[in-house]
């Protein structure tokens, strides 16, 4: 979402995830009947071979909640809908890493009958995926700029949308046209003046933020200040219509566009406005709190662009103690839910750090959480140096013995490295993306377009990595790992891959594959491609098509059953590579 807002100008399950379920997956338990251990105690007893699969699922499920501990996973928050991508970036951490395995196998073009589209409108950047209903059913929930959708899981075909009022509705035609467009040619002046027409429609774009509840209420935070709240006709049947059940309107005293929305763990709906206020609200809209940020004072003038640039830029992360952690244009901030007011004081446990800002605009990343439990606890960004830094924030307590480190600005950094993608002799990179947290581990994409023409603007060069970033003219190429050492209580460079390409696209980590996966591009072609989260190694890619699977900034989630979904400037797309033999 981060990149999306400047360029117009993660459930990560704990163990509680894994007890919520009332019986075994269905596919590991055919897996293991049909095995040649299981064929041999059909001599036993049913008891008998009932305690054995039992014992293995048991098995299984303490290896689940081993790697899910190793991962430094957040816990489930019970009031957001059971599945592993209840908001954006997955669940309220905001870490891109969800407990998934992803697809696997070896590199390959995929078939036609292996790669889903559905046309959904524009700027349907990210979705959301609902618990079971009572008939057994989930679907995805999602909305982009003049319409909220609602799909089937297993078919994924449209069961119904519900148009915004007043807004111009962009039929498949209108689509087609762009997309062929674009295959023409996606290189140089006249592709350009394309991309711009067509990146001129995200102006509109009112509804960004979303958060998909357990009793399928479907809420987003609007830039007119507003949180609406929409849910089907008949809340227990999966295939019924969308309707609109209400709207919260910000209070006069409350001002700016609608930058973030989450929930806390006592089912509290959170939203930050750009001009620096945080907003609590129940979730039937009856109730409200507000608190603004230290340091806001004429934030309503600080805005560095027209679109996307003002003093706070992205959403925030939250934990499970009530901790909100939000990025403004020159500080990182901790505020406190109590659970029943705002604080903004340092006796609530509340606090304020600066962070390098040599270039104005402040970090382009929301904040994610690291470390859990008896780990070592940090809030993470990128900051906002021409060269930026990662950055990790002590999140609670700061250690007594430690010391302020060199060039930073706040004794509160735990960790400040620079960004290089190995590049000794590199003096500039920004990203517009999240962090992706896994484990102690950070991940940073290069968005910087190659080859930018001398005569685009600085704030239009996110068109060429937007729309068309798979062209080898523009195409940026690197990703970067650190990684914090618990020992030395350092922060490392853990590895760099110069060779892969993510124009755009928001990775994910699928935790028990220990891959990373993202939307790149090769030979003009998009692609799925997957590294190995230890290493940095491409493991393998699939190659995709044409333009009309661009993820232009979409984010890369795992669904339920391993399948890749990302949005598209006119679209979702869901992948469903089917293993092959020997894979």
């Amino acid at each position: 979402m981060d990149i999306i807002m400047s360029t117009i100008g993660r459930i990560s399950p704990g163990p509680e995830q894994i007890h919520s379920h009332s019986k075994p997956p269905t596919s590991g338990v055919v897996s293991t009947l049909q095995s040649p251990a299981i064929r041999r105690l059909r001599g036993f007893s049913r008891a008998s071979v009932s305690r054995v699969i039992w014992s293995f699922l048991a098995l299984t499920e303490v290896f689940l909640l081993e790697t899910a501990a190793a991962a430094n996973l957040p816990s489930r928050n019970l009031f957001l809908a059971d599945s592993h991508n209840a908001m954006a970036h997955n669940d309220p951490a905001q870490q891109d890493a969800q407990m998934l395995a992803g697809p696997s196998g070896s590199s390959r073009q995929l078939g036609d009958h292996e790669i889903q589209y559905l046309h959904t409108g524009p700027a349907h950047f990210g979705q959301v995926i609902s618990g079971e209903y009572a008939d057994g059913k989930r679907v995805f929930w999602g909305n982009g700029i003049d319409r909220i959708v609602k799909v089937d899981y297993d078919t994924y075909e449209m069961i119904d949308e519900y148009p915004f009022p007043g807004t111009t509705y962009y039929d498949e035609a209108r689509a087609e046209a762009s997309i062929a467009r674009f295959d023409e040619n996606n290189s140089g002046f006249f592709a350009l003046i394309h991309a711009f027409q067509e990146a001129g429609k995200l102006r509109d774009l009112a509804n960004l933020y979303t958060v998909l509840d357990r009793d399928h209420n479907y809420y987003i935070g609007s830039k007119t200040g507003q949180i609406l709240v929409f849910g089907d006709e008949d809340p227990r049947d999966s295939r019924s219509r969308i309707v609109k059940k209400g709207e919260f309107q910000f209070p006069d005293s409350v001002t700016g566009p609608v930058m973030g929305l989450s929930m806390t763990y006592d089912g509290w709906l959170i939203a930050a406005t750009e001009h620096g206020y945080i907003v609590a609200v129940s979730r039937d809209l009856s109730q409200f709190h507000w608190v603004r940020l230290k340091h806001s004072e004429g934030a309503e003038d600080k805005a560095t662009k027209p679109t996307g640039y003002g003093w706070i830029r992205n959403a925030f992360a939250i934990d499970e103690d009530g901790g909100i952690y939000i990025a403004s244009q020159s500080h990182m901030h901790k505020v406190i839910w109590t659970g029943d007011r705002l604080s903004v004081n340092e006796t609530d446990g509340a606090w304020t750090a600066e962070y390098l800002n040599g270039w104005g605009h402040g970090t382009g990343a929301t904040p994610s959480l690291m470390g859990f439990g008896e780990e070592d606890q940090f809030v993470v960004i990128t900051d906002g140096q021409p060269q930026m830094n990662m950055l990790l924030f002590w999140r609670n307590g700061i250690p007594k013995n430690w010391q302020q480190l060199p060039n930073t600005p706040s004794r509160r950094i735990a960790g400040q490295l620079p960004v290089t993608m190995g590049d000794s002799s590199l003096t500039q990179i920004q990203s517009e993306q999240s962090v992706v947290v896994s484990g102690y581990g950070a991940m940073v994409v290069n968005n910087a377009p190659r080859n930018i023409p001398w005569y685009l603007p600085e704030r239009a060069t996110g068109l060429l990595v937007g729309y068309l970033g798979s062209h080898p003219e523009y195409q940026p190429y690197g990703l970067q790992k650190f990684i914090w050492n618990p020992d030395t209580q350092t922060l490392d460079y853990a590895w760099v891959n110069r060779e892969i390409s993510s124009p755009s696209s928001v990775p994910t980590v699928g935790i028990l594959s220990d891959r990373v996966f993202f939307i790149g591009a090769r030979d003009n072609q998009f692609t799925l491609e997957a590294l190995d989260w230890s290493t940095g190694e491409a493991d393998f890619h699939y190659v995709i098509g044409g333009q009309r699977y661009n993820v232009m900034y979409s984010g890369t989630s795992i669904d339920e059953d391993g399948r890749i979904h990302y949005g598209t400037p006119w679209g979702r797309v869901r992948l469903t590579p089917v293993s092959r033999r020997g894979e």
